[in-house]
C-alpha cells in the first residue's frame, strides 16, 4: 500500500485559519496554535456582539423618538402609551426613521395620538 502524505491538505487547513485571523495583533495572526485559539474566542465575542447590537439600536431609536416627541410637549413613555391605547402598531425603527427623514408625518402621528 502506498504512503499517504497530507502536506497539501494540512497546508490548506492552515491557510484557511490564517486567512480568518488576518488583522489580529501579534502572533495570533501568524502562529497557527495562537490563531486557532484566537478564532475560538473571536467567535464567542461575535455571538455576544450580535446580541448587543440589537440592544444598542433599540436605545438609539428610543433616543431619537424621545428627542422628537419632547419638542411637541410629550415624553417618550407617554407617547408609547398613547400609541398602544389608539392601537397603532409602528415599530420604533420606523418611527425613528420618520423623525429624521419625514418629520411632517411624525408630527401628524403625534397630533392624532394626542386627540
Amino acid at each position: 500500500m502506498a504512503r499517504v502524505k497530507s502536506g497539501v491538505v494540512s497546508r490548506k487547513r492552515t491557510n484557511k485559519i490564517l486567512k480568518q485571523t488576518k488583522g489580529f495583533r501579534y502572533g495570533r495572526k501568524s502562529k497557527i496554535r495562537a490563531a486557532k485559539e484566537a478564532l475560538l474566542h473571536a467567535g464567542e465575542h461575535a455571538i455576544r456582539g450580535r446580541k448587543e447590537k440589537k440592544r444598542t439600536y433599540r436605545t438609539l431609536w428610543q433616543t431619537k423618538i424621545n428627542a422628537f416627541v419632547r419638542e411637541n410637549d410629550l415624553t417618550y413613555s407617554k407617547f408609547i402609551k398613547l400609541l398602544k391605547v389608539k392601537k397603532i402598531d409602528i415599530d420604533r425603527k420606523i418611527m425613528a426613521e420618520l423623525c429624521v427623514k419625514e418629520p411632517i408625518i411624525m408630527k401628524k402621528i403625534i397630533e392624532f395620538v394626542q386627540k
